[in-house]
């Protein structure tokens, strides 16, 4: 028995010693001390052993269950150092190669242009007003004093969900929403724009999308005239492009306002001579606006006789084509880093 006990110890430090990974240690202590291991099956003999012997056994098994234990402590620890020094070296900074490039995300240009619109508007005491996409008839079309026979209206035009249901073609119902909520809370006067998302069923071109985004602006209140109305709007334009662009009011017709106008404004590349942006007229037509009709401020239970107000709607797209020089609608919703990285 102390000879097996001694050849056990020679394969043990053999075995330890050639051992290269942290699994191949483990599965030593447990081959060789475990309630199955060779050690433990040696000393499962001691009973046959005669009382002289036994002490003698004993102490010679107590040292090789040390030396074992000692010895895969030992291993593992080495093997733990040698670890640690590939890691380090694997982590080594290489100072001279190049560094490498992290790329930060930015805002989206329809993105930066409704923020940039809507501070400017914030500035001269605006608020912020937003509703559903998804509109009532009554108040995309209705409600606005569009006729029954309007070409919005048809499907051509419109996306309907029902008879009476739809995705609103204009961020306009949220100003009936807010001017019927505020008689409701006796909260006029009102100075609020709608940013947000429209739907129409158009073809997507150079021009033209489907779903593209508008920003409106509404004044309520007493004696609001068109004076108030003319120095919003230029302040408005010469704030997003520049202080030397001129604005121009073209009559227009638009069901809910009365007067209408389109506003162009001087061509801010050409400073007004002509070029290809302004298609050499020296103006670019950028929203449409007027004084908010009678009929929509008593269809929202105000009476036109106290108050009145202006409104306007501009295509957030359209002005960030027009800034940027940009000639194609749908390069904004391809998202093609390429095109976006320039804003």
């Amino acid at each position: 028995m102390q000879e097996k006990l001694k050849n056990l110890r020679r394969l043990a430090e053999e075995q330890i010693k050639s051992a290269e990974n942290m699994e191949e240690v483990e599965k030593l202590r447990v081959d060789l001390l475990g309630k199955k291991g060779e050690l433990t099956k040696i000393l499962k003999e001691m009973g046959k052993l005669s009382a002289e012997e036994r002490p003698t056994i004993g102490k010679l098994g107590n040292e090789i269950r040390e030396m074992i234990t000692d010895g895969i402590a030992e291993k593992k620890e080495s093997i733990r150092a040698c670890m640690l020094e590939k890691k380090i070296e694997m982590e080594t900074i290489d100072v001279t190669m190049p560094g490498k490039e992290f790329k930060v995300g930015k805002k989206h240009i329809i993105s930066k242009m409704v923020d940039e619109v809507t501070e400017i508007f914030m500035g001269m005491g605006f608020s912020i007003a937003e509703g559903p996409e998804i509109e009532t008839v009554r108040n995309n079309f209705d409600a606005l004093n569009a006729p029954k026979d309007h070409p919005s209206r048809d499907m051509t035009d419109t996306f309907y969900i029902t008879e009476d249901i739809l995705l609103r073609t204009q961020t306009s119902p949220v100003q009936i929403r807010t001017m019927e909520e505020a008689v409701k809370n006796n909260d006029l006067p009102l100075k609020i724009i709608v940013p947000g998302r429209c739907f129409r069923s158009d073809s997507p071109d150079a021009t033209h999308s489907p779903m593209f985004h508008q920003i409106e602006v509404l004044v309520v209140g007493k004696d609001i005239t068109f004076t108030e109305f003319k120095g919003t709007m230029e302040t408005f334009v010469k704030k997003l492009y520049g202080p030397e662009t001129k604005t121009k009011f073209r009559p227009h017709n638009f069901p809910f306002t009365e007067p209408s106008a389109e506003i162009d404004v001087s061509c801010f590349k050409c400073g007004g001579s002509g070029c290809s942006v302004c298609k050499g007229e020296g103006w670019i037509e950028i929203l449409g606006a007027g004084m908010v009709h009678p009929n929509v401020l008593r269809n929202c239970g105000i009476d036109p006789e106290v108050y009145s107000g202006f409104a306007a709607g501009m295509g957030v797209e359209r002005l960030g084509m027009l800034k940027y020089g940009i000639d194609d609608i749908r390069l904004m919703f391809e998202n093609d880093v390429r095109f976006l990285d320039q804003f």
